[in-house]
């Protein structure tokens, strides 16, 4: 209950900050959003929703490597409608929510469990390389070099043997059976290339709402330090306020903190209806595939006991 308690103050104290930033600033960041193309909000839109889909074709290499080979649509119903559970206080309800819907697509709890922690780990360690990249010279992420640090340390966790050991460690303290065999060096590799693509997609609806066209890979290291930033400050929920804050920091000295305020805002609206569009069409399409035991009987037909999801290592029956 206290830590509850906690994670709402703390969200509440992000909103207030970034509530106080707007507040000081209404006038520009008002002028700045009555600005702004209808056809750049658009576009702004459009880029998160592909950005989107990039990330979900990488979180499906994932899960396919790691023995649930699914339907595109099928893993977009998983991730897609499972995420929401993000916007409530509480780290645990986006996991609970995937790996339930894993187990009804096929997919065991500890693999989705396992899918979900390597795609956080690769997208922050690929967000925070291309904020290095491309913010070096903003005195704002200068400030927050050690963040970089965890670069190296992700590199060498991306490793195949040193990745299995920590993700059988982690399910092992959320009480699961370990994986059945270890992630495949091609398949994290894979997983970082549409990764890397889909950030670099979603540097294109920053670049459109700061309305500087020359802005596009400072836009794009904004973006990705904004939600390595919201994601580490993991307490609130969706990284509501944080991540807002993070990219007023950085994109505020170089176009105006009115108009960086503006952009802030007006991503966040696009990043939330883009969660909702993506889980509503995810929903009606899962809606088409075979259910959770026809997927499995398909599964032991194959004569692969890694691609059995309803088995542990001892045979017994996954609860």
């Amino acid at each position: 209950m206290l830590r509850s308690l906690l994670r709402v103050a703390l969200a509440l104290a992000a909103l207030a900050f970034l509530g106080y930033g707007l507040a000081t600033n209404w006038h520009q960041t008002v002028e700045a959003v009555a600005a702004m193309s209808p056809l750049a909000v658009i576009g702004a839109f459009a880029a998160v929703l592909a950005g989107q889909f990039l990330m979900l074709v990488a979180w499906r290499r994932i899960l396919a490597g790691l023995g649930t080979p699914v339907p595109l649509r099928v893993a977009g119903r998983i991730m897609f409608v499972g995420q929401l559970g993000k916007y409530i206080p509480g780290a645990v309800w986006a996991y609970a929510a995937m790996m339930d819907l894993g187990r009804d697509h096929g997919s065991p709890p500890r693999r989705t469990f396992a899918t979900i922690s390597l795609g956080l780990v690769i997208n922050l360690g690929v967000g925070l390389s291309i904020a290095a990249a491309t913010l070096a010279t903003q005195e704002a992420v200068r400030q927050a070099w050690y963040l970089v640090l965890l670069v190296p340390v992700i590199v060498v966790c991306l490793h195949p043997k040193v990745l299995t050991w920590g993700l059988n460690l982690a399910l092992r303290v959320a009480r699961r059976e370990p994986l059945e065999s270890a992630l495949p060096g091609r398949t994290v590799a894979a997983a970082v290339m549409w990764t890397a693509l889909g950030w670099f997609v979603y540097g294109l609806h920053t670049w459109l709402l700061s309305g500087r066209w020359d802005l596009y890979l400072i836009a794009t290291g904004a973006y990705a330090f904004a939600w390595c930033t919201g994601l580490l400050t993991f307490v609130v929920p969706a990284g509501v306020g944080v991540r807002e804050g993070a990219l007023v920091l950085v994109l505020g000295p170089i176009i105006g903190t009115g108009p960086a305020l503006a952009a802030a805002i007006v991503s966040r609206v696009a990043f939330t209806l883009a969660d909702a569009t993506a889980a509503g069409v995810a929903f009606l399409l899962g809606r088409q595939v075979s259910s959770s035991s026809a997927t499995y009987a398909a599964q032991n037909g194959s004569g692969s006991t890694a691609l059995t999801p309803d088995r542990n290592l001892s045979g017994s029956p996954e609860a």
